[in-house]
Order: structure tokens, then sequence, then C-alpha cells
């Protein structure tokens, strides 16, 4: 009887534990900005673990999950020079070893491939070193002046970060 205690039990953690494990591996987040006006500008995203990584990878359009990043705005924004009207959006990253940019997209569809074609804006982001890894990727908000606010994206050793306006 107690052997079959025993098998039970692994059992039990073998079907659990990865259940377990990827329910901590991932968990989706939002990032919020509010403005003095009361409207917000969120962010959403997958806050995937960092690992032992010295940033995300360069070169080429990083979506760290098969799906974007989403960006919702109750207010006109500027980014740079660009005009983003109030609705919804994709995010995208693309890094690169010196400066990361941070992309706005119309397209809607988080599940969809990037396209070029759909491109609102871009910004070059600047990036630091953390003094501490981050352990998981975090997208935030920082309020940086009146009616300014400073998305900043942190992964592995790395943080990027650039400033969004209200119009």
């Amino acid at each position: 009887m107690r052997n079959f205690h025993v098998v039970a039990l692994l059992i039990g953690l073998l079907v659990a534990t990865p259940f377990a494990f990827s329910q901590a591996a991932t968990s989706d987040e939002t990032a919020v900005c509010a403005f003095e006006d009361g409207r917000q500008t969120t962010a959403r995203y997958v806050a995937v673990p960092a690992g032992h990584s010295e940033g995300p990878p360069t070169g080429k359009i990083w979506t760290p999950t098969a799906n974007a990043w989403t960006l919702f705005t109750e207010s006109d924004l500027m980014l740079g020079n660009t005009t983003i009207p109030t609705g919804a959006y994709t995010l995208y990253l693309l890094p690169g070893k010196k400066e990361w940019t941070l992309i706005v997209s119309r397209n809607t569809d988080v599940d969809a491939k990037y396209d070029e074609k759909q491109d609102l804006a871009r910004a070059q982001m600047e990036i630091g070193q953390l003094s501490s890894p981050a352990d998981r990727l975090s997208l935030y908000f920082g309020h940086t002046g009146q009616r300014k606010c400073e998305i900043n994206i942190d992964f592995g050793k790395l943080r990027g970060w650039v400033e969004f306006r209200q119009k």
C-alpha cells in the first residue's frame, strides 16, 4: 500500500509541476500613464523571464512571445514628431547594440506578423545599463512632466526609454 502512495504522489508531481512552472513563467502585465486631465495611456504585454540575458536580441524585430504588445490611448499623443491619434495600436521593439527603436503600428491584431507598412511611428530609445539585471521583461511608464510620460522597457541588463507627450 505504501508503494501505491509513493507512486501516486510521483505521478501527481509529474502532472502538476509543468503546469505550475508554465503559470509562473509568464504573466500578462499592464503599464499605465495617467495624465493630469484623467486620460490614460496603457501598454499591455507578457512578462517573460529574462534568464541570464544581457538584453533582447539585436538587429531584428523582437516580440518575446508570439504576440505583439498593445498600446491603448485615450488622448492624442506625440512620439517624436509623429502624432498618435486616440485609439488602439500594437508596439514592437527593434533592439540595436547602441540604441533601440520603439515602433507603434496601426495593426491591432496582436497575433499578426509584423508588417513595416503598418508603422505609424518610430522613435529612437536611449538605452542604459541596469544596476541589477531584470529577471523578467518589464514595461512601465514614468510621469516625467506636465503632459509627458516616458515608457521604460527593462530586459536582462538593459533599459530602454523614450517619451510620449500628450497633445
